[in-house]
């Protein structure tokens, strides 16, 4: 998972933090100071930064770093260790498995999806989609020609249906083919933060009824390049529904990659995939230590 880039956030952030270690041999508090005014102007949120910046204080301290290449070692590890979530990270190989996908309509959810099924579909499980967002009307169209190009069937009420008895039709056309996936696609937004928990509820509770030997995963679907706007989906939607972790969309070389070190500390979340371009094997299972590689290395 190649994430260096000439250009965008990988590369200038690479950049910066590589010209502040070659001016300053040895370490010193104008160092850190400067690797501080790096973070935040990288959208790593304040919270973050500081704790990036605490830890790293001390363990200058603790160990007696003094030479610049240890410092930059330190950091590295200290970033690596915020967004490693550890067994975390991997989506779960359980069959039969239950996705729930959710996330604000243009984040990149449908696509997400199609990408997601390609992914099961080559390591050789069976999958149906759901195509559950029966309030956008061209949702159920979108999930069909994502189903058309890899061969897999979409189970879809007329616009305005019950997304939960959407749910039940998919879960019992699953067990009777034997399905190893079932991913659901969901409303990106309902009128009212209300009617949306309320639907996820619903849709939740229809699972836990007519699959309970299911393994399930919840993912939130998060733009990358909408910055800070990110977090507040994440805060909003992991109020309202248990997430067991987030695809991050459209992380290519002009994309504000800090913000996935944000959401990985402030909201204790896995990153589970992340989209590095348009073709259709350009979703990547997120590995944290390519990640903050795209970052430190030369």
């Amino acid at each position: 998972m190649a994430f260096k880039k000439e250009k965008g956030f990988f590369g200038r952030m690479s950049q910066r933090i590589g010209d502040v270690f070659m001016d300053r041999p040895e370490a010193d508090e104008d160092l850190l100071d400067e690797l501080e005014e790096i973070l935040i102007t990288s959208d790593i949120g304040m919270a973050t930064t500081e704790k990036i910046i605490t830890e790293l204080r001390d363990k200058v301290r603790m160990d007696r770093l003094w030479k610049s290449e240890e410092v930059r070692n330190a950091l590295r590890e200290i970033m690596v260790g915020l967004v490693d979530k550890g067994d975390r990270l991997k989506l779960s190989e359980e069959t039969p498995l239950v996705i729930v996908m959710i996330g604000i309509n243009g984040g990149g959810k449908t696509t997400s999806i199609g990408k997601i099924a390609n992914k099961m579909l080559g390591s050789g499980k069976s999958v149906l989609l759901a195509a559950a967002d029966t309030f956008r009307a061209a949702a159920g169209e979108q999930l069909s020609i994502w189903g058309d190009r890899l061969g897999v069937d979409v189970i879809r009420h007329k616009e305005g249906a019950d997304p939960s008895a959407v749910i039940f039709d998919s879960i019992q056309a699953a067990k009777a083919r034997d399905i190893d996936v079932l991913i659901c696609d969901t409303a990106g937004r309902l009128q009212t933060q209300k009617n949306l928990m309320q639907e996820l509820e619903k849709m939740n509770r229809v699972i836990d009824r007519e699959w309970p030997e299911a393994a399930r995963e919840t993912l939130l679907i998060l733009d990358a390049t909408t910055g800070k706007n990110a977090v507040s989906q994440a805060k909003e939607f992991g109020e309202i529904t248990d997430l067991s972790g987030v695809v991050l969309t459209k992380l290519d070389g002009t994309a504000k990659g800090g913000i996935a070190i944000t959401i990985a500390d402030e909201f204790d979340m896995p990153i589970k995939f992340v989209g590095v371009g348009e073709g259709m094997d350009d979703l990547k299972e997120f590995d944290p230590e390519d990640f903050i590689g795209g970052i430190f290395d030369e």
